[in-house]
Order: structure tokens, then C-alpha cells, then sequence
């Protein structure tokens, strides 16, 4: 049973919603920060970056301080606002031909313990902590979770309801992302929504299990101390619940910058005892289906299919291609044990360029470049239903949700 809640959402006024909201902090290099926090006062990354204002790099404690005071600043410049009772939120974002939609809301952390909402990806307790150092300090949340669930009748009819009708928001960003925005505060609505998702046994995380986790560091934090706060607002965060068939998955390319001391030859040769190697030349070559592969080397692609009677399938983790690619080439044949620290392999997601293998080796940074299909979203939930995590980068999920949209504050 899914507990859900709706909320008193703090969010920008309708005639600068296009001015405040942003990507995520770290999707923005150095210098379009810069011209962003220039340009527009508005911006939410004037609160995720407060010492713009004074010229100064903050960090730590002293950041955590200043962002709180720069979002108060906010809120008495009435750049926000805050609703007058608990509602939910749909979100629907379009580019091209791509739809998504969810609904906004919060999740219990309680849920998150009892493994109601599952998980897919390991968590480093050195940033849970500083993240749940961060929330304590700030006292809000400005980027909802993504989380997904079965496909649902009656939750689809809400989305087709509201979507007939005239949106709060409705603003197109300069990658040309549109987003509309609807509140849903109809008390017979809200209270059918969460009888709904009492229905459904198991969420999934999609994307932000760092969030959630530090969620949950703080939640325990407060549970410890003589006088918790006196509101419960601290049990839950705030989400975005996306059915299962408008989530979109992606891969991450990986990218070597060795081959561990071997020839183009000798390499092939090792590759060809788990795979069928085909050299394509010049012919671009992306994977149609898992347990293929594509792979750039010296100027030409190749296609790499798996001997299946060579490599035996377990456990849901073993069946993922991000598991397969390291433990039958990253690790035994280019040396390469830990993919999350090793500086020998790189990780961009395929989606922003289709001839990135070709484009990234050619530049002699790296000696080779792999492809993968894509995670499909029951792979995903199989790893979580069956406790076990991911390699690092296995997915690259969207939708990307916007920071400073929907905000919960909840102290």
C-alpha cells in the first residue's frame, strides 16, 4: 500500500514561472550559471548559488545558511508563493512527439524503510549525509523524485480530466521543452487519489535515490532527538509519481581510455571468445536489442553480439548489458574494477548525440568507446524487486524534472 499526501506546495507566481525555474543546479556549466545569475534576478539558482550576490564561493555549512536566507528573500519579495491549502500537482512536459505526465505529490519515507518504494542504484552514506545535512539546514525541497507506477485506469482519467481544462502554468524553455501545469485541488479528486494509490503495492524509483536517501538521514536524524518537530512534515518528500509507460530510458555510452597495454589485435582476439565480432567500418552501428553491443576502435565501429553458452544469466542483475559490458570486457580485459572511481572510463548518455562514439574517440582522449541498448523499465523493476543495484550509469531516465516548480518546505 503506496501512502501519498498532498501539500501545500511554495511555488513561483504565474507571471514568472519561466524566470525561476531551472534545470538541475548540475546540468549548467560554470559559465552559464554565470550568465544565467547575471541576467535573470529571478532565477532559482540565485537561491542554489547565494553567493552571486556578494562575489564570494560559498561552501559547506555557510552555503547551506545563505541559500536558506536567499529563498526567505524570495518568498518577501513574493516571487513565490505559498498555497492556501494541501493539493495536488499534475505536470505534463512535451517535446516533439514525447509526452510525460505525473502528478506531484508527497511519499512516505516510511514506505521508502518498508520497501514499498524500491530502489535500483547504491547510495554513498558520505553524500546521504551531507545532502541530509543540507535539507536540515534549509528546510526545503525544491526538486521532486521521480518515481514510477503500474499503469492506472482511474489516475489516467484524472490526467485526461484536467488536461481538458485551463492550465496554471503553461511556458516552453529555450530547449524548447513545454510545460503545463495544473493544480489539483478538487477535495474529492485529492481524497481519490490517494485511495488509488493505497491500491498499489510497490513504487520504483526512477531517478533520485541520493535525494531520497538523505531524505530519510534527516528523517532518522529528527526521530533521535528528545523534541522531533511537531508536525510530521519531516516522514515524507516530495515526488513526482509517473505511470510506467511514460517513462523514458536511455543508455549511457562508456568510454575507455585504454586498452590495458594490449594490441588493437590481442584485444579483438579476447573480445572474440564472448562475443561475435563484425567489423562495419565506417558504418554506424547503434544496438536494436539487448545483449548487443556496438563498439568504436581505431577509426572504425564494430558489432559485438553475446555468446550466450559463454556467459551465464542468474539473476536479473546478471541479464542488465551494464553488467555484462563489465564483467565480461571492462574488468577482465581492460583492467577496469571500479566504475565508479577509476579515471580510465567515462560515462555520457548516448540520447545528445547520436555519433558520440565516433566523436569522442576521434578526439584521442579515449581508445575506445561501447554502446548499449537501453534498461528497460522491467529489467529496472526486477533489480529492485530482487534487492540488487545497478551498475554505475546504467540509466539515463526521463523525465528531467525542473528545480524551484513545486517547492516543499517542511520545517
Amino acid at each position: 500500500m503506496a501512502i501519498i499526501k498532498p501539500f501545500r506546495a511554495i511555488r513561483p507566481t504565474r507571471d514568472k514561472v519561466e524566470l525561476v525555474t531551472t534545470q538541475s543546479y548540475d546540468f549548467y556549466d560554470k559559465s552559464e550559471r554565470k550568465t544565467i545569475l547575471k541576467h535573470n534576478p529571478f532565477s532559482f539558482l540565485h537561491i542554489l548559488e547565494p553567493g552571486f550576490k556578494f562575489k564570494k564561493q560559498l561552501v559547506g555549512e555557510e552555503r547551506f545558511k545563505m541559500v536558506h536566507s536567499r529563498y526567505c528573500e524570495f518568498l518577501e519579495n513574493n516571487i513565490f508563493i505559498k498555497e492556501a491549502k494541501p493539493n495536488f500537482y499534475l505536470h505534463q512536459k512535451t517535446y516533439g512527439d514525447i509526452t510525460f505526465w505525473g502528478i506531484i505529490a508527497l511519499s512516505s519515507l516510511e514506505d521508502y524503510e518498508n520497501n514499498t518504494i524500491k530502489k535500483h542504484e547504491k547510495t554513498l552514506s558520505n553524500r546521504e549525509a551531507l545532502f541530509g545535512h543540507y535539507l536540515d539546514i534549509t528546510g526545503f525541497n525544491a526538486e521532486p523524485v521521480l518515481m514510477t507506477y503500474p499503469d492506472n485506469n482511474f489516475l489516467n482519467s484524472i490526467y485526461q480530466k484536467y488536461k481538458t481544462q485551463r492550465a496554471e502554468y503553461e511556458f516552453t524553455t529555450k530547449k524548447k521543452r513545454t510545460h503545463l501545469f495544473w493544480i489539483i485541488d478538487n477535495d474529492s479528486d485529492i481524497k481519490q487519489i490517494e485511495e488509488e494509490f493505497q491500491k498499489i503495492n510497490t513504487i520504483y524509483i526512477a531517478d533520485g535515490h541520493h535525494r531520497t536517501a538523505s531524505s530519510l538521514y534527516l528523517y532518522k536524524k529528527l526521530e533521535k532527538e528528545s523534541n522531533p518537530p511537531s508536525n510530521d512534515c519531516y516522514k515524507y518528500f516530495m515526488t513526482y509519481l509517473i505511470p510506467e509507460s511514460y517513462l523514458r530510458i536511455s543508455s549511457f555510452n562508456r568510454f575507455v581510455k585504454t586498452l590495458n597495454h594490449l594490441t588493437k589485435e590481442d584485444f579483438l582476439i579476447k573480445l572474440d571468445v564472448l562475443f561475435r565480432v563484425k567489423n562495419l567500418g565506417q558504418q554506424h552501428y547503434k544496438p536494436l536489442k539487448k545483449h548487443h553491443f556496438s563498439m568504436y576502435l581505431d577509426g572504425e565501429y564494430y558489432k559485438l553480439y553475446l555468446r550466450k553458452n559463454m556467459y551465464k544469466i542468474t539473476n536479473a542483475l546478471e541479464d542488465l548489458d551494464t553488467q555484462i559490458l563489465y564483467k565480461t570486457i571492462l574488468k577482465p580485459i581492460l583492467g577496469i574494477k571500479d566504475l565508479s572511481n577509476d579515471n580510465n572510463i567515462k560515462y555520457k548518455p548516448e540520447i545528445f548525440n547520436a555519433m558520440q562514439l565516433k566523436n569522442e574517440v576521434n578526439t584521442g582522449k579515449f581508445k575506445v568507446g561501447f554502446g548499449l541498448f537501453p534498461v528497460s523499465v522491467e529489467q529496472l523493476k526486477s533489480v529492485a524487486d530482487n534487492n540488487l543495484t545497478m551498475p554505475p550509469k546504467s540509466t539515463y531516465v526521463e523525465p528531467k524534472l525542473r528545480s524551484g516548480l513545486t517547492i516543499f518546505q517542511f520545517k
